[in-house]
């Protein structure tokens, strides 16, 4: 029952039935539209000079306004006062002017729907709405009513939400008379009946259909009747599956130097094959992998070819294919750092990705160029060589380094395939091949040639790569070497585990955690290659501690790196704001000459750190200190850079 189109009070008596409650679940559902801008220069992380689709619009005739929210009834925590002002426009627009009387009173009848979503959400269908402006009820102003004054117009909105009602009787049948269990939707008798139940409960209906094989799912019918003498809504459903489909051709629009046949393959969407919407999901987070489309959608046909086959329609907007970046690190144990790079997203046409990058660090730790740490490489990838799952990658490197542990200068290339097994899985192997020479404790001026064969597997469930919140990252590493000056064979095995859990809805609170092991078979210490051998402490191991400086020492205190490597971290991710966090961690790490570790001593580090969140990942910066510090450790460890530790 509604006393007027503005008002929507709903305090019927009797039964009211709720024809319209669809287009209030549909405003419930309702998400919003992230726009992927494409770049063109990236200085610290921060995109330049990219293209900026928004546009500037002019309020015209501006008028201010000021607005108060009243909530009638119990509601001791605010909670439900906190919700209606959040689907307010009038309340969450109240800084902004609209245009003139007539577009306070466009916003304001807008506003009706979206609040009795919010009750809706609440359980509650028996509330009531009003809106006053300047004093007036809104049902009463003329369309050319003038609210200009002296002042911004004093806007109230007065909500009685009525009591919360439950489920009665739940029916959900199909238009062949098939019975399906309202309990397992969570539509169960004498509970809230929320709005947002009923709309999953029609979600997951829809999606358990089309998982097998029917595109065109979908509730036919709805009757919703709220019952205000005994306070429940009785819910019956209908759904209608529509045919059994297999796809049929993809098609591909909004390319331009992307080749459409590629895009299509890459899509992975066989022909013939039955409809899943999974499918579709995953073509579409395999495209956006390609990083040459600022947006992707792929979508079903919205009707049967002629074949009774299901279309698939690819939609892509392409960002711009060149880009140049630069970055910086710094720690106060291993001195400051700059990288810059040039690169091309679709080198001939097809996703290829060549980028070119140097990098120089050591900065303010040493001003002997021999002594810097330098890097120059050239980075090409190709993907589907092997199929849309597959992807070749290939490195040629030059690189100069002197830690503590050894000095070396190497020249390395290498070339490898990665295969996607699912969305979360990806083995990859390769072949890396190094000429360097190194001076270490064991050796003075060493040439060696070394070939690896690295097999990798990796299990990948983190809901980010720069700052996750949830899930779990494993990595498994197999790399069997041989070193061909010296004669040295050895294999060498390394796992690493991470896991990230939300404390909380707002995941605010995020505990992540951190493991990882390593050993060497095959080889004496001396016989490895110093590069080729595990090393602890710095920013990405053990912080408080010097870069590679935990392990096993020579005569003269330099790090001589180990066999074996043990590495701990623990962290407590607390958003402070929105953009402000600090994380308290505590890092733990061994390194040992032998596999058996005898003798090795656990090095403990903790610290506190500050994060800036920003569009490509959180700003990091961690101090720490040595828990059980020795004569040549440092007395505290300060590091900054981009993204989470881990």
């Amino acid at each position: 029952m509604m006393k007027n189109a503005q008002d929507m009070i709903f305090g019927a008596r009797g039964s009211l039935r709720l024809r319209t409650l669809s287009a209030v679940l549909i405003l419930v559902g309702a998400g919003s539209l992230a726009v992927d801008r494409a770049q063109a220069f990236e200085l610290f992380g921060f995109k330049l000079f990219e293209s900026d689709t928004a546009e500037t619009v002019e309020v015209v005739d501006p008028l201010s306004y000021s607005v108060t929210l009243e909530v009638a009834g119990e509601d001791p925590e605010g909670a439900l006062k906190a919700e209606l002002e959040a689907a307010s426009s009038l309340v969450q627009g109240a800084g902004r002017p609209v245009s003139g009387s007539i577009g306070l009173m466009q916003r304001a009848n807008g506003d009706f729907e979206q609040l009795i979503a919010a009750l809706y959400e609440n359980a509650r269908y028996a509330g009531e709405v009003r809106i006053l402006l300047d004093g007036k009820r809104l049902a009463d102003l003329p369309p050319d009513a003038d609210l200009s004054g002296n002042g911004p117009v004093p806007v109230r909105i007065l909500v009685k939400p009525g009591k919360q009602f439950r489920f009665g009787d739940v029916s959900i049948r199909d238009v062949d008379g098939r019975v399906y269990a309202a309990d397992e939707q969570g539509l169960t008798s004498g509970e809230l009946a929320k709005s947002t139940v009923i709309l999953d409960a029609e979600k997951a209906l829809v999606l358990e259909l089309e998982k097998n094989g029917h595109p065109f799912a979908k509730i036919s019918g709805r009757d919703v009747v709220a019952d205000h003498a005994r306070g429940v809504i009785d819910v019956s459903l209908q759904l209608e599956a529509g045919p059994v489909a297999p796809f049929g051709q993809t098609a591909v629009d909004g390319a331009e130097s992307v080749d459409s046949a590629f895009i299509a393959r890459m899509a992975g969407i066989r022909q013939g094959e039955q409809y899943d919407p999974a499918a579709l999901a995953a073509a579409e987070k395999r495209l956006r992998a390609l990083e040459v489309f600022s947006s992707v959608t792929v979508r079903g046909s919205e009707s049967l070819s002629a074949d009774g086959s299901v279309p698939v329609v690819v939609n892509v907007a392409e960002r711009k294919h060149r880009f140049l970046g630069a970055g910086a690190t710094y720690s106060s144990t291993d001195g400051g750092g700059l990288e810059a790079y040039w690169g091309h997203r679709n080198l001939f046409g097809r996703a290829e990705k060549l980028r070119i990058e140097g990098s120089v660090s050591s900065l303010g730790k040493t001003a002997d160029a021999k002594d810097m740490t330098w890097r120059g490489a050239m980075l090409f990838e190709k993907p589907g060589v092997l199929g849309p799952a597959s992807k070749f990658t290939s490195r040629l490197e030059v690189e100069q380094e002197n830690p503590d542990a050894y000095r070396r200068f190497s020249v390395e290339a290498s070339a490898g395939i990665s295969y996607e097994l699912t969305p979360q899985q990806t083995v990859s192997a390769g072949v890396n091949v190094e000429y360097a020479k190194l001076t270490d404790s064991f050796n003075v001026n060493l040439e060696t040639i070394t070939v690896a064969v690295p097999l990798e597997y990796v299990r990948d469930t983190r809901d980010s790569k720069l700052n996750p919140t949830t899930g779990t990252r494993l990595s498994l590493l197999v790399e069997p070497t041989y070193e061909i000056n010296g004669g040295a064979t050895f294999v060498k095995l390394r796992a690493e585990a991470s896991a990230y859990r939300a404390l909380d809805a707002e995941k605010r609170f995020v505990v992540a955690g951190r493991l990882a092991a390593g050993t060497i078979y095959g080889a004496d210490l001396a016989a490895i290659p110093a590069n080729r051998r595990f090393y602890a402490g710095g920013g990405g191991s053990v912080r408080g501690y010097g870069y590679q400086d935990i392990g096993p020492r020579d005569a003269a205190g330099s790090p001589t790196g180990g066999r074996s490597v043990v590495e701990a971290s623990a962290e407590m991710r607390i958003g402070v704001t929105e953009t402000i966090g600090i994380v308290p961690f505590v890092d733990a790490g061994l390194v040992s000459a032998s596999q058996s570790f005898s003798g090795a001593e656990f090095k403990i580090g903790a610290g506190i750190g500050l994060r800036y969140a920003t569009p490509f990942g959180p700003l990091r910066v961690d101090v720490a200190v040595p828990l059980n510090k020795s004569s040549t450790d440092p007395d505290y460890g300060i590091y900054a850079g981009i993204g989470q530790a881990f």
